[in-house]
Parts: C-alpha cells; structure tokens; sequence
C-alpha cells in the first residue's frame, strides 16, 4: 500500500525537504507546515523551503522554521504537498528531482503523478484534508499545532467551507480540530478577513478594468506589475480578487489576469460559479487546477492574452 511504502521512505530518510508549488496560497503554506509536525513525531527534522509566502500564514505554528533555500546538495527524501505539476513545484530541480526518493500529496484532479509515490486524493477539496487520514494512518497524532495548520488549509481552499467540493466529512474534520483547542475565529480571521490598503487599491483597479463578454457570462480584469509597485502590493494581497469578478450577478467565469515581472505574459486566475470546468479550460492553455477555481500563464500582449482566454472559455460555455 502507498502509505505502509511512505511510511517506509520515512523512516528511512535523514536528510528530508518539504516543498509546494509557486505563489503558495494557504493550503499550501499550512500543507507544508503540518507535513513539518508530522516528521517531527516520527523523529525527523525536516527541511521547509518556500522562499516567498503572504505574511496572512505567519500566525501558523511552525512558520519561523520555514527556509528561503537550503545548502544541502542531496535530500534522501523530498516531499511535494499540494502541487500537481513538477513545473510549478518551487525548488524542483535543486531539491526534488535530486532526491534519492520523492513523495507527492495532493488533491488536484488533474495530477502528473511525478513522485516515486504519489498520494493523491481528487475527492478532498484540500491537500490539508487529505493529511488527515494519513496522520492518522502514520500514527501521527493531531494535536492542537497540527489541527490548527490543517482548519487553515482546509478554509483557505474552501473559501470558510463555502465551495462544492466541501462534504460533511469536511464539517466533521473541522469539528474535531475545534476539540483539540483550534481557534477557528482567529483563522478566519487571518485568512478571510485580513485585507491590506494595498488590496484595496488593486480592488479599485480590479472594478475599473472590469470587461464583459458572452452577455455577461465572462468578466476579465487586469493587474501590472506597474499597479503593483505604486501601491506596494507584497505576496497575498491580490487574494480574492478573482472571486469578486466571480461574484458578479450573472457571471459563470471569471478571469484575473496578473501581469508577470520578468516574462512576456500574464498568469490567469479563473473561476467558475456552476457548468464551466476552468480546469479544462486552463489545460488548454497549458495550466491546470480545480473543475471551479484554476490558473496558467499566457504568454503574449495584454491584448494577445485577453482574446486567447476568452475565447478558450468561450469553447466551453
């Protein structure tokens, strides 16, 4: 079985490095640092890379830990949480792909399965989920500093339990956590409620920009790297910007289109309310994500990139 093998590479390794993908959202940051917990009760000292992260998941136990890089030239172990594609996974080819052993948990419907093992739960609508049942599986206890990284993951990714993917297994999970003493208001806190001056001058921006195509089905809008320099935007506070275009009365698609520093193109946040799968729409594109929420980069002008998205949506409405 895959988790009797990983348990197995566990036991095996010294040298252990966790990473996620790119531009780690909440599921990612808490994925990665409740991985971290786990090693530790099983008596390892595991390496966290992710050198960049919204200052929102510095709350969570563990986080002073996380390292930008690491001088370690071999891991006998790396770990990949929540990340479906080697090509977003941060620090692949430094640390990953020069493993002498490679482990994968996800969530993601669409997955590479690029791990020695792969540990891939499609149901769950965050990687923090699938942990559970593998904590428990390891003989990893839950305590008070685990559940807390896991009830983040599993709101940010949930949107506060919001999105189709939640069950009442999900509610369950949460409600054992909140006995271990997880304080559920302060994550939500964190996570849902914090917002910047910065996001507020890019939602202004957002409203302004906003375009609508398909009688309204599909909003597109757009950042630069210009708007985020002037109003000093930092990692995390373009969040949720594209769940507003979403919604909107009337739209089914979203689009949020974010200029990147360094590359001839823009990375494209889509979501979806209720019959477009963006993750399709995304693939085609050359990304990948959630059947409702999903990304890719389009190379190209603003112009370039506006029409190949749009028109890729428009395949699948």
């Amino acid at each position: 079985m895959t988790l009797d093998a990983i348990l197995e590479e566990i036991k095996k390794a010294e040298k252990i490095v966790i990473l996620t993908h790119e531009s780690p959202d909440g599921d990612a940051v808490a994925s990665s640092l409740s991985v971290m917990h786990a090693m530790l009760q099983l008596g390892k000292e595991p390496d966290v890379i992710i050198p960049e992260y919204a200052k929102d998941f510095k709350f969570l136990p563990g986080s002073d830990k996380i390292k930008v890089e690491s001088a370690i030239k071999q891991y006998d172990l790396a770990i990949s949480v929540d990340c479906s594609d080697l090509k977003r996974l941060v620090g692949s080819k430094e640390y990953f792909e020069t493993a002498k052993k490679t482990i994968q948990i996800d969530h993601h419907s669409v997955n590479a399965m690029f791990a020695d093992l792969n540990y891939v739960d499609p149901v769950a609508p965050a990687c923090c989920q699938v942990l559970i049942g593998m904590f428990e599986y390891l003989g990893v206890e839950i305590d008070k500093e685990i559940g807390t990284c896991i009830l983040t993951g599993i709101i940010a990714d949930t949107g506060g339990f919001q999105y189709s993917g939640v069950t009442s297994e999900t509610f369950e999970f949460a409600a054992e956590l909140l006995k271990k003493g997880v304080n559920i208001s302060k994550i939500c806190q964190k996570v849902l409620r914090n917002k910047t001056k910065a996001h507020c001058e890019l939602v202004k921006l957002l409203y302004n920009r906003m375009e609508f195509f398909e009688d309204g089905k599909i909003v597109i809008s757009y950042i630069t790297v210009d708007d985020y320099k002037k109003v000093n935007a930092e990692m995390g506070d373009d969040e949720g910007l594209a769940e507003m275009e979403r919604d909107i009365e009337g739209v089914e698609v979203a689009v949020l289109l974010k200029e990147k520093e360094g590359v001839n193109g823009f990375k494209a946040s889509l979501r979806s309310k209720e019959y477009v799968n963006v993750s399709d729409v995304c693939m085609l594109l050359g990304g990948g994500g959630h059947p409702k929420a999903a990304g890719c980069l389009v190379g190209g002008t603003l112009e370039q990139v506006k029409t190949k998205v749009v028109n890729t949506i428009k395949q699948q409405i």
